[in-house]
């Protein structure tokens, strides 16, 4: 599986013979200075995995949304301010990693790509989802710390696909009943100023104030559940015939 891997290196612009390896499956340019992407990136149509995170991008240009069997995608830690409309076409695309930028707004491209799972936006500065979220309907993970949340996104109540929510260093005074969310299993609210731990389902991990004794009641209450279906179990049927005597 040919690879390329280069973080010692600073660049501005990627090397152009770089994009002549048509053959190419992972390539990672993480933290060489990457200001810009030549056109000629769209020649890479093996690409599978592309790692070009603590860069200095301003926009993802075009050419990059045209790598026909992309799977992974890593942009955190640059400049970007949004996503292309053209980002949609990366339909092969199943994890995406663009924390630590500066979007105000979440990438309305990323609502035609129902096939994206993992979607990592911490470090950003979102004060709002949109209702059609749902619409993604492949999303397992999403990591949404360190915005600018000041109550629960609505939109993730009908997310009942979810089975990682992270929505640590917020601003959130409150969390709605989760409980119905079946598919849930970590929920992570830390540094928030809520002040008791959310209503989940017995099946979600918690992380946050207040989650660890929470935890444990829940787990006394099961044990005690589980030792009088056991004591149930072995009392065996009781005999309803009368006696005669």
């Amino acid at each position: 599986m040919p690879s390329s891997q280069d973080s010692d290196k600073s660049w501005g612009r990627l090397p152009g013979p770089v994009c002549a390896l048509g053959s190419l499956q992972k390539l990672y340019i993480s933290g060489t200075g990457l200001r810009e992407l030549p056109e000629e990136i769209e020649g890479l149509r093996e690409l599978r995995i592309l790692a070009l995170d603590f860069n200095k991008l301003e926009e993802v240009p075009e050419a990059l949304c045209r790598l026909p069997r992309l799977t992974r995608l890593y942009l955190g830690s640059n400049r970007l301010f949004g996503l292309p409309a053209e980002f949609a076409q990366l339909q092969t695309l199943r994890c995406l990693w663009i924390e630590n930028n500066y979007l105000y707004h979440f990438p309305r491209a990323l609502l035609q790509m129902p096939a994206l799972q993992s979607l990592q936006m911490g470090d950003n500065r979102l004060r709002a989802l949109p209702g059609s979220l749902p619409r993604m309907t492949g999303l397992r993970g999403l990591w949404l710390y360190g915005n600018r949340f000041e109550e629960f996104p609505q939109p993730l109540l009908r997310m009942s696909q979810l089975h990682i929510l992270d929505l640590d260093c917020n601003k959130i005074f409150d969390f709605p009943d989760l409980a119905h969310l079946k598919g849930l299993r970590l929920f992570s609210y830390d540094h928030n100023p809520v002040k008791a731990p959310p209503c989940v389902a017995d099946t979600v991990t918690l992380v946050g104030d207040g989650a660890q004794e929470l935890m444990e009641a829940r787990e006394e209450r099961l044990q005690g559940l589980r030792e009088q279906e056991e004591q149930e179990e072995n009392a065996g049927p009781i005999s309803l015939l009368p006696v005669i005597v």
